[in-house]
């Protein structure tokens, strides 16, 4: 499903408040106003308008894989027979658990998925018995990431 947005706007104090709550979406609301100078009121009517706008599109934890075991990333390529069968592909990938992103791209390959694993080993038995196994992919490409030393949101 694609979601036509438009380009939104936003002031230093939107961008203030976006900082706060993307560094820790738990600070308390109080906490920030005080810092910026503004009402509590003030910035929960900012962030009403940022979620309306669709700059905000939630929240949530982030859970350590590695610490419930899972300490192997991948990135795997995957080749489509057709490009028409990309929807039903896709549906498939959403059913693997593994699957933690999903992208539509150019280049050789047709999708690009992240996907993390306990182990090589489970890695192997999830790209042979359920990744290769969906119907139109004629192959994948499997990218198995060292260290992640990066990770962040865009810059405000």
């Amino acid at each position: 499903m694609k979601i036509n947005l438009q380009q939104v706007e936003i002031d230093g104090i939107d961008k203030e408040i976006l900082r706060f709550l993307m560094d820790d979406a738990r600070k308390p609301i109080l906490q920030i106003a005080n810092k910026i100078g503004i009402s509590g009121a003030a910035i929960h009517q900012r962030l009403k308008k940022l979620e309306q706008s669709g700059v905000i599109s939630g929240s949530k934890f982030i859970v350590n894989t590695k610490v419930l075991g899972y300490s192997t990333m991948a990135f795997v390529g995957i080749y489509l027979d057709k490009a028409a069968r990309n929807p039903e592909a896709v549906r498939e990938l959403k059913k693997i658990p593994e699957v933690l992103e999903c992208h539509y791209t150019t280049g050789n390959w047709s999708i690009l998925i992240k996907i993390i694993c306990r182990d090589n080993e489970h890695l192997m038995n999830l790209l042979n018995s359920k990744i290769q196994a969906i119907e139109g992919v004629s192959r994948t490409e499997t990218f198995i990431s060292l260290d992640q030393q990066i990770d962040r949101q865009i810059q405000l």
